[in-house]
């Protein structure tokens, strides 16, 4: 297969997993905010994952974001509108960093998309469309702790399209008047929350 054909049926196939929600880290539209009670609570779901690499493109039309990993995977991810208005002022190129949650084998819920570099301090803007509580903690032993009470927590709450800036090298987002446990490592740049989870 010559690699012009390659590169046509890896853009097809990139293009059509963005249009099934099944197979892509969907961003419902306008979803409710969440709560304890509507979240699912096994340990699988409460683990942060992330997937590092650099942002390959934006396709508007689709709502979706196409990044290439460090590891040289291909990566669509679907999100609203706003989010992608956003995630369009940066290059092709810029290094960018998905923080989720892997649901099932299927379903992929995107806390943040961060791009490193872009700020002078760790930078988090409210794209959820509710008021948030941003938690940020510091380093328990060189990393971020997943036990609740580990260190001691500063709360921030920002308002939809808001933002807010953390000190601590950890830090977590709540739906507001709900709490999280900061497990993740905070970094200098913007973070653009899409959906916080308690």
């Amino acid at each position: 297969m010559n690699s012009g054909r390659s590169i046509a049926l890896s853009t097809a196939f990139l293009l059509a997993a963005l249009a099934s929600s099944t197979r892509t880290a969907a961003q419902s539209p306008a979803p409710p905010r969440p709560s304890a009670s509507t979240e699912p609570q096994d340990a699988e779901t409460r683990t942060h994952k992330s997937a590092y690499g650099k942002l390959e493109s934006i396709i508007a039309s689709r709502n979706g974001v196409i990044m290439k990993t460090d590891a040289g995977e291909r990566l669509a991810w679907k999100f609203d509108a706003p989010v992608i208005a956003e995630l369009a002022k940066f290059k092709p190129g810029d290094p960018m960093i998905v923080i989720y949650r892997q649901i099932s084998p299927s379903d992929r819920r995107v806390t943040a998309v961060a791009f490193p570099g872009t700020a002078k301090t760790p930078t988090y803007i409210n794209m959820t469309g509710w008021k948030v509580a941003l938690r940020s903690s510091p380093m328990v032993g060189g990393v971020c702790s997943q036990a609740p009470g580990a260190a001691p927590v500063s709360e921030s709450i920002i308002p939809s399209d808001g933002r807010a800036e953390v000190l601590e090298a950890c830090w977590c987002c709540a739906p507001s008047g709900e709490t999280c446990t900061p497990s993740n490592k905070s970094g200098l740049g913007q973070a653009f929350l899409v959906k916080c989870f308690q």
